[in-house]
């Protein structure tokens, strides 16, 4: 398993992600970027380059072709903004993953303030500033979720790529699109000989342009006929055309339409039963990213058969290459060209059983590999059964690296099979076992939005579950992170909604701290009377409980209220009694403290 990857992991542009080959046509979009690049920037910005076009129209292979040539001396980082579903990565996600390429600190970014910015967006615009890089943005949703990336920094290049133009940002950036049509016939031809062979194409290249008019001149239609007629060295290229048409004609109308899904039927046709079943429940995996853990647990398969059917889907151009997981493991990716299609392959073929069941042996693979994580991190943890030798975790670095570079699939892992609601005892597990561990990883581990958004699986969890005291501890973890952010609005709502949590069974130590949470966030908005009053219904708890240095702390809580209310005798009253309590208690300190309080409100 792996995280999205910001696939250029900060190299120069030498070290571009890698261009498929063979990379023909072209020209005339290569020279138009070429001299859009080369244009004026609107001042106050950076330069944004647009490649749009549909799936399948080799729009990121031109762009990494161009950013390959274009970068020059720049920093060169390419991420894709969008799960192959089309999700897509919200901003703040997105400039965490590109902070980390650039070197930065990530883990100790405030908690997002709800409805508003992320706080790495910004941070990423301040790295940005004064750098020359250029940013490879692939699959970009819209306009919303590019402009917070953007540097107020001319010498910053953003090339992005979408399927449609992103008019959105004209007004603030100077974005030329470059549009993507088919391939003129020349090039599908030249393309369809690199990729299947001189001879055969040649010796009919009428039947070879017409099947380039077959495939709009689409590269991703075009390459995957190519392998299929690699795969049948003795079918003759008119042939290629007539199947496509066949599969066209028997799957549908909305088959018949498109090309690349004709041709992706043709090919997952060919498929052997365990590669096509592999395809398939990829599509389970989040991001859809595989590599030999998560493959091998989907298809109840051994790691080293996961591998090779991972290989050949790959050679085949119906998996993506992506970058290798942290501690080095090759890793792949569904291409969003497929997913739909894949998606409804799936949902015709595999029952729901097998599906859940896919789904669960995932999340236990998961739960084993946090947990041998957890062991080797910490050695007083007993180990638990060893995973097989290629799956293992080897080391305390080993664990560490994996952990760090697994962080974000394994929460998203947790949310999405916590949508799916049938689950939850796995997901419970997997919550509970990456709480345990991450915060071994180092110091500031988790960091507050990874601790938050846990955080919030438990809280889900046990209200579906009816288990109020669980809810109650997730809530008050959720209002202290929040708290510490200094968001104290929705600190109080989730110490409010904690309170309500404790009266059924009882739990009055959840209650009184709920309620001085609620008292300390009134406290912060200004609100006296409202926090007076927080403070006093937690006062009375902690009485009940005889527990005095929580009531000494409440009363002078309750004083310095009364005394933003301009009320001193109130607040006198109140820090005498803090005060008998604290001498009782041989709190010299605590003493010394309200005395001193007490002296400044006389002189006032």
């Amino acid at each position: 398993m792996g995280v999205p990857p910001a696939e250029g992991r900060g190299r120069a542009a030498a070290s571009a992600p890698g261009v498929p080959e063979p990379f023909v046509g072209r020209a005339a979009e290569l020279t138009a970027l070429a001299v859009r690049l080369r244009g004026p920037v609107r001042e106050g910005g950076c330069r944004v380059l647009l490649v749009a076009g549909r799936p399948g129209s080799g729009r990121t292979s031109l762009a990494r072709r161009f950013a390959a040539t274009a970068a020059g001396g720049r920093q060169l980082l390419a991420v894709r903004l969008s799960d192959p579903d089309g999700t897509p990565h919200p901003p703040g996600a997105v400039a965490k993953r590109l902070l980390s390429e650039l070197g930065e600190e990530t883990e100790a970014l405030p908690l997002p303030a709800p409805d508003q910015e992320h706080p790495a967006c910004a941070r990423l615009r301040a790295a940005l500033t004064g750098r020359d890089t250029l940013l490879l943005l692939d699959d970009v949703a819209d306009a919303e979720q590019l402009r917070p990336l953007l540097p107020e920094e001319p010498r910053c290049l953003v090339l992005a790529v979408a399927d449609r133009p992103l008019t959105g940002l004209a007004d603030e950036f100077t974005v030329d699109p470059v549009i993507l049509r088919g391939l003129d016939e020349s090039a599908a031809v030249d393309l369809l000989t690199a990729l299947v062979g001189g001879t055969r194409i040649s010796c009919d290249p009428v039947a070879a342009a017409e099947l380039a008019e077959t495939c709009a001149g689409r590269p991703a239609p075009l390459r995957l006929l190519a392998g299929w007629l690699r795969a049948n060295p003795k079918v003759a290229v008119p042939e290629a055309g007539a199947a496509l048409r066949a599969v066209a004609a028997d799957s549908g109308e909305a088959t018949a339409r498109d090309p690349l899904v004709a041709a992706l039927h043709l090919r997952y046709r060919s498929l052997p039963v365990a590669q096509a079943r592999l395809l398939r429940m990829l599509t389970l995996a989040p991001g859809g990213y595989g590599d030999p853990r998560t493959a091998s647990a989907l298809a109840g398969c051994p790691a080293p058969e996961a591998v090779v059917i991972l290989q050949a889907l790959a050679e085949q151009e119906l998996l993506d290459p992506a970058e290798p997981t942290a501690d080095g493991t090759p890793r792949y990716r569904v291409p969003g060209r497929f997913h739909a299609e894949l998606v409804a392959l799936r949902e015709r073929h595999d029952r729901p059983a097998a599906l859940q069941l896919a789904r669960a042996r995932l999340l236990e693979r998961l739960i084993r590999l946090v947990d041998s994580a957890r062991a080797l991190l910490d050695p007083a943890v007993p180990a638990p059964d060893p995973l097989p030798g290629p799956l293992r975790l080897r080391s305390a670095g080993h664990a560490r690296a994996w952990l760090g570079g697994e962080r974000e699939l394994l929460l998203r892992t947790a949310e999405q099979a916590l949508a799916q609601g049938d689950l939850d005892g796995s997901v419970a597990r997997l919550v509970g076992a990456l709480l345990r561990t991450l915060p071994l990883t180092g110091p500031g581990r988790p960091g507050p939005a990874d601790a938050y958004r846990l955080h919030h699986l438990v809280l889900e969890l046990a209200e579906r579950q009816a288990a109020p005291r669980r809810a109650a501890a997730a809530l008050l973890n959720l209002a202290d992170l929040r708290a510490a952010a200094g968001h104290w609005a929705p600190a109080a709502e989730f110490y409010q909604r904690a309170v309500a949590h404790t009266r059924e069974p009882r739990d009055d130590a959840a209650a009184a701290r709920a309620l001085e949470g609620v008292g300390e966030c009134r406290r912060a908005l200004g609100e006296a009377v409202r926090a007076a009053d927080a403070y006093g219904r937690a006062l009375a708890l902690r009485q009940s409980m005889d527990d005095p240095a929580a009531q000494a702390r409440l009363l002078v809580r309750i004083a310095e209220a009364h005394a933003a209310q301009r009320r001193p005798d109130e607040a006198v009253r109140e820090y005498r009694t803090a005060l008998a309590l604290l001498r009782r208690l041989g709190d010299d300190r605590g003493v010394r403290a309200v005395a001193a309080a007490l002296e400044q409100l006389h002189g006032s």
